[in-house]
């Protein structure tokens, strides 16, 4: 059974929208330099034609990426209710082991970038997360057995 990629309709279409970018317009300026690349001679020594073909093999894994996530991807309805954790849900907890506050976006998995806090709905924390309310307290489960725990202050 494929894995199931939870979005809502909008990541589902900046997914559709970047999925056509890169076929439809990347994909051409990648061949179109491997092109040129290839009229300068021998290609034992083309570091252009080496760096246009890693370029090109690194868009057709995006493309592959992209169309599988969008083949298996699960539109999730948008909700509006702040009084539980959902997707896109904005939360405010306190860790108490490390004495401070942190605040995470809970996404989909196509949508994650930990530097900027946005977190899967799939990841420890986020799955922890799923659901409680304000005031909680939601252990997260690390991957060696050991836990800790975090108080939700606020979601929004």
């Amino acid at each position: 059974m494929a894995e199931k990629f939870v979005m809502t309709q909008k990541n589902f279409d900046d997914l559709k929208k970047e999925l056509d970018y890169l076929v439809k317009v990347k994909r051409f300026e990648i061949i179109e330099r491997i092109a040129e690349a290839r009229s300068h001679g021998d290609l034992s020594e083309n570091a252009e034609y080496d760096a246009a073909r890693e370029e090109q093999r690194s868009n057709e894994g995006k493309i592959a990426e992209l169309e599988y996530a969008i083949k298996n991807a699960e539109i999730s309805a948008e909700v509006t209710d702040n009084s539980y954790v959902h997707l896109n849900s904005v939360v405010t907890v306190y860790d108490e082991d490390m004495e401070e506050e942190e605040v995470y976006t809970v996404t989909s998995v196509t949508e994650v970038d930990v530097m900027s806090g946005k977190i899967s709905i799939d990841s420890p924390v986020g799955s922890a997360l799923m659901g409680k309310h304000a005031g909680d307290t939601v252990t997260v489960s690390c991957p060696d057995g050991t836990g800790y725990t975090l108080k939700i202050l606020k979601i929004s």
